[in-house]
């Protein structure tokens, strides 16, 4: 029996990625709600898995899926005309831009703002 422990980001991700309910992407794409708290969790989730896999030569292939989603669909399912939009536009232009920075992240192995990536948006 081979037993695999989850790190706490693993299992955020894998909650995130698969659209759970309560999740990011659940709220997103059911609810048509971008809730701020939950998109900074999927964030900093991403984030800690760029960190924990910068110096890996192999990628999982279920996390890179949920990374390339992410940094696509939301965006796209965002920018609708339909789609409620409550925060600025900078706001969203933000999240974008982290969005494909940690996809970049991941898929290349370095962030792509040097040493610090900041999880930075406005109000």
């Amino acid at each position: 029996m081979i037993i695999t422990l989850m790190t706490n980001w693993q299992a955020k991700l894998k909650y995130e990625f698969s659209a759970e309910d309560g999740s990011f992407l659940d709220e997103l794409r059911t609810r048509l709600n971008w809730d701020k708290g939950l998109f900074l969790q999927l964030l900093s989730a991403m984030k800690a898995c760029c960190e924990s896999t910068e110096t890996s030569d192999t990628l999982d292939r279920q996390t890179a899926q949920g990374f390339w989603y992410c940094s696509r669909f939301i965006p796209q399912w965002t920018s609708h005309e339909r789609f409620p939009r409550h925060f600025s536009a900078e706001y969203y232009k933000c999240a974008y831009q982290l969005l494909d920075g940690l996809a970049d992240w991941y898929f290349f192995g370095e962030s792509p703002s040097g040493s610090v990536f900041e999880l930075d948006l406005p109000e």
